[in-house]
C-alpha cells in the first residue's frame, strides 16, 4: 500500500481554471495543498500556476479524449492520489422539442462517459493505496429539473445513478463518493440560461437574471466560492463517514424536503 507523503500528495482538480473548478482549485490551494489541473485553455492553466508557485501541474486538453487520461495516469505515478473533482461544462439550454439526437450523443459524451471512462482506471490506483476521494460536479436539476435543461438534467442524473453505485462498491477500500449538485451560481452555464430566458420571454438579460435571483430564498446568486470549500472538505480525509451523497449547494430553490 502507498503510504501518504504530505510532499507526494495531489489532488486532480479538472476544469480547473474557471467557474467551480476554479472554486475548489482555489480552496484545494489556499490550504497548501498540490494540485494537478486538467482544462482546456494553456495560458490560464498557466497563470494558474503563477498564482500558486510550487503548488501547481497542470494537463491542457480534453477531457472527453482518452489521451488526457493516460496523461493524468502518468502524472500519478509514484504519487499519493488524494482525490478527484469530475468537472466539466455542460450542453446547451434547450427544451425537450428542441433538441436534436445529435444534441443527446454529445451530450453523453461531455457528461457521462468520459466520466465513467476516467473513473474506472483512477480507480486501481485508489483501491491500491486503500484511500481516495472522489467527488462529481452535477446540478441541483437532478433533485429538481430546471426548464431548458433537458440534455443536462438527464445525463447528470445516469452520473448520479453511476457515483452512487460505485460508492457502495469502493466503500469498504477507503475510498468515498459524492455528487455536488449546485443551482444558480454566477458561471458561463447560467449566462447561458439568462441569454435563452431573454429570448424566449423578451425580457431584458437584468431581468432574467433578477427573475432567477427571486427563486432562491436568500435572494441572491452564488458565487463559486461558496460551493468550494464544502468541496475540498468532502475531498479531505475528515469526510471520511460520508460517501453515496447528493448534496444540493442552491441558496434554498430545491423545495423538497430531502433537497
Amino acid at each position: 500500500m502507498l503510504k501518504q507523503n504530505p510532499d507526494k500528495k495531489i489532488f486532480v482538480v479538472c476544469g480547473a481554471t474557471s467557474g467551480f473548478g476554479r472554486g475548489v482549485a482555489d480552496n484545494l490551494l489556499q490550504s497548501g495543498n498540490k494540485i494537478l489541473a486538467v482544462a482546456r485553455d494553456e495560458q490560464k492553466l498557466k497563470a494558474l500556476q503563477q498564482d500558486y508557485p510550487g503548488q501547481v501541474e497542470y494537463i491542457s486538453g480534453d477531457l472527453t479524449n482518452a489521451s488526457v487520461h493516460q496523461r493524468i495516469l502518468d502524472h500519478l505515478e509514484g504519487r499519493f492520489f488524494s482525490g478527484i473533482f469530475l468537472n466539466a461544462g455542460g450542453p446547451p439550454a434547450k427544451s425537450i422539442e428542441e433538441t436534436e439526437m445529435g444534441d443527446w450523443d454529445q451530450a453523453y459524451q461531455s457528461l457521462l462517459r468520459w466520466k465513467v471512462e476516467l473513473t474506472k482506471r483512477l480507480i486501481p490506483i485508489m483501491i491500491e493505496q486503500g484511500y481516495g476521494r472522489v467527488l462529481f460536479l452535477e446540478s441541483s436539476s437532478v433533485k429538481q429539473p430546471i426548464e431548458h435543461l433537458v440534455l443536462s438534467t438527464s445525463l447528470r442524473l445516469a452520473v448520479v445513478g453511476y457515483a452512487k453505485t460505485l460508492s457502495e462498491e469502493l466503500a469498504h477500500h477507503g475510498i468515498t463518493v459524492n455528487i455536488l449538485a449546485p443551482g444558480y451560481h454566477d458561471t458561463r452555464a447560467l449566462s447561458r440560461l439568462y441569454e435563452k430566458k431573454s429570448r424566449d420571454l423578451n425580457i431584458s438579460m437584468e431581468e432574467a437574471k433578477k427573475s432567477m435571483e427571486n427563486q432562491t430564498k436568500v435572494g441572491f446568486i452564488g458565487k463559486p466560492g461558496h460551493l468550494g470549500g464544502l468541496a475540498a472538505w468532502l475531498l479531505s480525509e475528515e469526510a471520511d463517514y460520508i460517501t453515496g451523497q447528493t448534496i444540493s449547494v442552491d441558496g434554498g430553490v430545491i423545495k423538497g424536503v430531502f433537497g
